[in-house]
């Protein structure tokens, strides 16, 4: 029983602790398309996880593939990271 309430408490206490792993979706406008450079610049809401404010602002893809279906005016929900000290778009939708 004693043994049952600790691995209770410890997996609570490492669920509050621990980061959300879900990735939290930014919503911005494409506002250029740079295939070339496998870049897109993003009008974009506040970037919670990166702690930046609401900006205009150029960023690399993950995936060259994202270039393909983004457009020039196109409104998008997207998650950028910091990958190798480059401001990167990971996911995009």
């Amino acid at each position: 029983m004693k043994l049952t309430k600790i691995a209770t408490f410890a997996f609570l206490a490492f669920s509050v602790a621990s980061p959300s792993i879900a990735a939290e979706f930014t919503k911005g406008t494409v506002q250029k398309v740079d295939a070339k450079a496998k870049k897109l610049t993003i009008k974009h809401e506040e970037l919670v996880n990166l702690d930046m404010p609401a900006m205009t602002m150029v960023f690399v893809v993950a995936d060259p593939a994202m270039l393909e279906t983004a457009k020039e005016g196109q409104a998008i929900e997207f998650v950028a990271e910091r990958v190798r000290g480059k401001l990167t778009v990971v996911e995009m939708k």
